[in-house]
C-alpha cells in the first residue's frame, strides 16, 4: 500500500486513541471523572469518581484501543514501521486527543494494549514491573512510571528491532511527561496510594 494510505491508517489510529473512553464510561456511571481526585480520565480516577467496575471497564477499552489500532494497522502493512507508528498514534491519541481539546490522560493503559501486541513479551515484562511495583509501595502513579522506564528496556532485550524500541522509547516519554505532577507529589510525599481517598 503507499506511504499515503500508511499515514492516513496512523491518523486513524491517532483518532480512535483520542476517544475519551474514561470521561463516557464515567458518564454513563453517573460521575464525571474530571471532577473528582486529579481530574484525569484515565482508570484509576474513574475508578475513584465512579466506582471499580467504571475503572475496570476504562482499564479494557483504553488498552483495547491500543490494541486494536496496532492489530489493524499491522495486519494491512508488512514492514515493522507501520505498527510500530499506530502505537505511538494511539498512545498519542489518547495523551493529546483532538476530542477533549487536547487534555487527555496519562497513556498507561493504552501503550499497554498497544504493546502487548506489538511486542507481546516486552508488555508483559513492563506489566510485571507495574504490578511488582504497585503492590510493593500502593502508589500507581509510580508503577506507571517504573513500567513505562522498563518498556524499552524489555523491548530492546525481548523484542529487538528498531521501529519497536523506538516506539517504546517514544511512548514511554509521553507517559512519563504526563506525570509531571505525580512526580512532584511522590517527591513532596503527597501522592495518594491505592485504596486511600485522593486528598
Amino acid at each position: 500500500m503507499s506511504e499515503a494510505s500508511l499515514y492516513l491508517a496512523w491518523g486513524g489510529a491517532y483518532l480512535l486513541g483520542s476517544v475519551p473512553f474514561g470521561l463516557l464510561v464515567g458518564r454513563a456511571f453517573g460521575s464525571d471523572p474530571r471532577r473528582h481526585g486529579s481530574g484525569n480520565i484515565g482508570a484509576t480516577n474513574v475508578a475513584r469518581a465512579a466506582g471499580v467496575a467504571a475503572g475496570l471497564l476504562t482499564l479494557a477499552l483504553d488498552a483495547g484501543k491500543g490494541a486494536a489500532a496496532v492489530w489493524a494497522v499491522g495486519r494491512g502493512w508488512d514492514e515493522p514501521i507501520a505498527a510500530a507508528g499506530a502505537a505511538v498514534a494511539t498512545v498519542l491519541g489518547h495523551v493529546l486527543p483532538v476530542f477533549l481539546r487536547f487534555r487527555g490522560g496519562k497513556g498507561v493503559a493504552t501503550a499497554a494494549g498497544a504493546f502487548l501486541v506489538l511486542a507481546p513479551w516486552a508488555g508483559l515484562a513492563a506489566g510485571a514491573v507495574f504490578l511488582a511495583v504497585v503492590g510493593i509501595s500502593r502508589y500507581v502513579s509510580l508503577g506507571s512510571l517504573c513500567a513505562a522506564g522498563a518498556l524499552p528496556l524489555a523491548a530492546g532485550w525481548l523484542a529487538p528491532g528498531r521501529w519497536r524500541v523506538e516506539a517504546a522509547v517514544l511512548c514511554a516519554l509521553l507517559v512519563v511527561l504526563r506525570h509531571g505532577d505525580n512526580l512532584r507529589r511522590l517527591a513532596a510525599g503527597t501522592e495518594n496510594r491505592l485504596g486511600n481517598p485522593p486528598s
